[in-house]
């Protein structure tokens, strides 16, 4: 569950970046009161910690992987 929410918000951060990059828009700013605002530094935040998170990833045996997910009936 947890791989879920942060591949969710890399992917929030990622289309945020490509808006950033493409039309020097940056949509979590505008949406959440500038780059300074609480709301907005808490979502920079948590992006950063995802990202953190999936860099486990990486690193994971994937036949342990494979295992879980049997395990839960995924």
């Amino acid at each position: 569950m947890l791989d879920k929410i942060s591949l969710i918000l890399l992917i929030i951060g990622g289309l945020n970046w490509g808006a950033v990059g493409i039309f020097q828009f940056d949509l979590v700013a505008w949406i959440c009161g500038g780059q300074t605002g609480i709301i907005s530094r808490i979502i920079y935040t948590l992006v950063a910690l995802a990202a953190i998170w999936c860099i486990s990833l990486l690193f994971r045996d994937e036949t342990s992987v494979g295992k879980d997910r049997t395990a839960y009936g995924e």
